[in-house]
């Protein structure tokens, strides 16, 4: 019997009765919650990292963003003002369109 003991999408109990399976489940805390989100963003982020085709990375980044839109909801927000703090961030320092890799900078 698998042992997962990690956040999954809401509907996932469903699919597992769907399969005919039992699972032991609990509802987490609102602490609980956002610490369980952190873990589930770097989980996500591995898999993007691991992605091995375009596809595959975009369901990846889909996952992550998914992610994002529940820690901006457990802080407050709304995926709008995360957007809008983007926005504002970009315009005063720029995105990461120009491939810019800095190496150094010289104090003179």
């Amino acid at each position: 019997m698998p042992v997962y003991n990690k956040l999954v999408r809401d509907l996932i109990p469903n699919i597992i009765e769907e399969a005919g399976k039992t699972f032991t489940m609990r509802t987490l805390s609102d602490e609980e919650y956002r610490e369980q989100l952190r873990k589930k963003v770097f989980e996500e982020l591995e898999e993007y990292m691991n992605a091995s085709d375009d596809v595959t990375a975009v369901e990846e980044l889909a996952d992550v963003l998914e992610i994002i839109h529940a820690l901006a909801e457990c802080h407050g927000a709304t995926i709008e003002q995360v957007e809008a703090v983007r926005a504002s961030k970009a315009e005063k320092r720029g995105g990461f369109k120009e491939k810019i890799f800095l190496i150094e900078v010289h104090d003179e």
